[in-house]
Parts: C-alpha cells; structure tokens; sequence
C-alpha cells in the first residue's frame, strides 16, 4: 500500500513516473474519457464531479489503462437513497469515520476543519500533527498497522466509514477489500498540472461536508497563483534552472511537462528540460546532468541535511563543478522540517511563489521564504 513516503516518490522525485509518462504524454491514457458534462471540476484531468439534488457522481479517470478507475456516488446521510442511483460506490455524507493513509489528506482535512472525522491512521510514525499524534498516543485514533498489511482486526474495531488511500498501477489492497468499506481511491498525486492537483480538495470537501469551504479555498488558490503567474511573466529575465541532485550514483531530473517543471516555468524560470515531453522523471548520471546544465543560473533541491555547500559537496564532490554552486546560487527544502510533502500539493501557489522571489526579488521585494533557504 502506498504510504507518505511512497506518496512522496512518486509524485515528486523517482524514475518510476516513467511507468506513467507514455500513458500521459498526449493526455491521461489510451482512450480516456470523462463525461465532464456539468463538472464542477474545471483543471483536473483525471477528476469529473457532477452534482445534483439528491447526490454528487464523482467519476476518476484510469491514468494507466483508459476509461473508468472509479466511481462513487456521494449521497447525504440524512436522506433515504435514491431509487434511480447511477452506478458506483455509494458513500454516505458526510464521512465521520474515515481511515486515512497519506498525511496529504489529513493536512487538507485539518485545513478544512474536519480533521475530526479521521479515526484511523496506518503507518502512524509518518503523522506528524500534534493532535494526531495526541489522538494516537491516546487510543481515539486507531494505529492499524503498516499501509502494506493493514491490522484487519483494528480497523474492524474502529468501523470506518471510508478508507482513503492512494492507487498505483495494479494495485491489490488486501484483505480490507473485503470488509464492505468504501476504498476511496485518491488519485491526486497523479495530477501534473499544479492547480489540477490541487483541485481534488472539492471532491475530499465533498467526502467531509465542506464543500463550500473546499470551492472557497480552491477558488483563493487559483487567484493566489494566477496573481504570481501573471507578474513573474513579466519579468525582463527567465533564469535557467536545474533542480534536485544526485543520489546513490542517479540524478532523478523532472521530465519537460512535470508537475516541478510546469511550476518553475510559470515563475518565470527556464527549465532546461522543457523540451522534454515526459511528465515523470528521467534517471540520469551527473555527467549527463552537467552537459545540460552546468552554467544553470539557480539550483533547487529537496532534500535533508544539505544545509551549506560544504555539505553539498560532502555528498557528491563533482558537486562543486556546477556553476549555481561556484556564484552561490544553490537553495535547498529540508523536506523534513517544511512539512513540504504534506502543505504543497492542495497550495501550489506557494511554491509558485517561492520560486518565483528567488528567480525574481525585484519583483517581490517583501516576500520571505518558508520552504527553500539559501546556502552558502
């Protein structure tokens, strides 16, 4: 089962987005299609959401094969189910019990004001919210287990009304397939356009009864990044960019039309992958990396303990051979004290905007970074 950190692999750093990137390289698979006739959904690819008066039919897209990976039909829980349901997983809203495997979502649900509804974690040493944390050492949060074998027994005991965890090509969830539960597939991470990702809130608004709430704060998020977008393309500059580094001997460089290069291009950077058609990453060596990018003006990473170019240098030499290296110009996410993985996916405008001030101060003069620091 995918945990945090499976999550976080793939949606930002591994080659194993390359499984993905022939499905996505002219659109979401090999026949796709949504009926997103009266969606509410208007950037995600892989997301349509109708609502009507008695339901809402949230239909999600199979990146991998084509056609349908799920459907659900939400359906109030204070009213009798309809006679004439169109077909899907029905859940009862608002879910009260939920079962979550990502941090993701119960930062978006905190964000929501319905972090109460979750009453069940797995791989519970990944949650890092004091009140989870707090709820699990206490016992009114469920720990049931490891995400790749889930304790049946516990999550019996804790009577979830849904269990939201993350899909990957073929996936097999076990034994808690079997338990009549409502898995809700959360496909978010999928996503490569930012705004597209973050769009998933009004289906999870919709799980929690805040899906007022969810439209809201989507809606302040595409202002909030458009607003950026906008002035960033005014710059008299584009700064050339290269972003992570090498690691155990692999340079995992984001393909032309990722999710981080789509980012970088919108603040006013030039990729120097941005030819590239891939939607993934590309595993490449330094040497290969170096010929493509050794004059890059700035260098990006994610990483932990990488907090001077000393250090950047201790963890591969030939480091040193990069010119952001040589003029300084090198800044670093410590993705463990940003809580980088869990904010960003539902707030892409605030990486927006944190490339954006770097590769353009005299454009944000006030602006203060939270996730990327300078290194010296």
């Amino acid at each position: 089962m995918m945990t945090k950190r499976v999550y976080i692999i793939v949606a930002f750093l591994l080659p194993a987005l390359l499984l993905l990137s022939s499905c996505f390289r002219s659109g979401h698979g090999a026949g796709h299609v949504l009926d997103t006739q009266d969606s509410v959904i208007t950037a995600a690819k892989l997301l349509s959401m109708q609502r009507t008066a008695d339901y809402t039919l949230v239909t999600i897209a199979d990146p991998w094969r084509g056609g349908v990976l799920h459907r659900y039909v939400l359906v109030p829980r204070d009213t009798d189910l309809p006679a004439d349901l169109p077909e899907g997983t029905v859940v009862r809203t608002p879910i009260s019990r939920a079962l979550v495997y990502s941090s993701v979502h119960t930062s978006l649900f905190s964000e929501l004001g319905s972090l109460d509804a979750v009453k069940g974690v797995v791989d519970s040493q990944y949650f890092i919210d004091s009140t989870l944390v707090a709820g699990i050492k206490s016992g009114s949060i469920a720990d049931c287990g490891n995400s790749m074998n889930p304790t049946v027994e516990k999550v019996i005991d804790m009577q979830p009304d849904a269990i939201l965890l993350s899909p990957y090509q073929d996936a097999s969830y076990g034994q808690i397939t079997k338990l009549d539960i409502p898995i809700i597939e959360c496909a978010d991470y999928l996503e490569f356009d930012p705004l597209g990702r973050a769009e998933w809130m009004k289906f999870y608004g919709e799980l929690v009864g805040r899906s007022v709430e969810a439209d809201s704060i989507y809606n302040a998020r595409v202002t909030a990044y458009n607003d950026v977008k906008q002035k960033a393309a005014g710059a008299k500059t584009r700064p050339t960019v290269v972003t992570e580094m090498v690691i155990s001997g692999v340079w995992n460089v984001p393909g032309g039309q990722s999710y981080m290069a789509r980012i970088l291009n919108d603040a006013g950077g030039r990729y120097l992958w941005a030819d590239d058609k891939n939607t993934g990453s590309l595993a490449l060596d330094f040497n290969q990396v170096l010929a493509v990018a050794h004059d890059a003006d700035f260098w990006f990473i994610k990483w932990t303990n990488i907090n001077s170019l000393k250090d950047l240098q201790g963890a591969f030499d030939l480091n040193k051979e990069m010119a952001a290296f040589k003029n300084k110009r090198v800044y670093v996410c410590d993705t463990d004290k940003t809580r980088f993985f869990d904010r960003i996916p539902f707030h892409p405008e605030v990486l927006l905007r944190e490339f954006a001030a770097i590769l353009h101060p005299e454009l944000f003069p006030e602006f203060q970074n939270q996730m990327y620091h300078h290194i010296d």
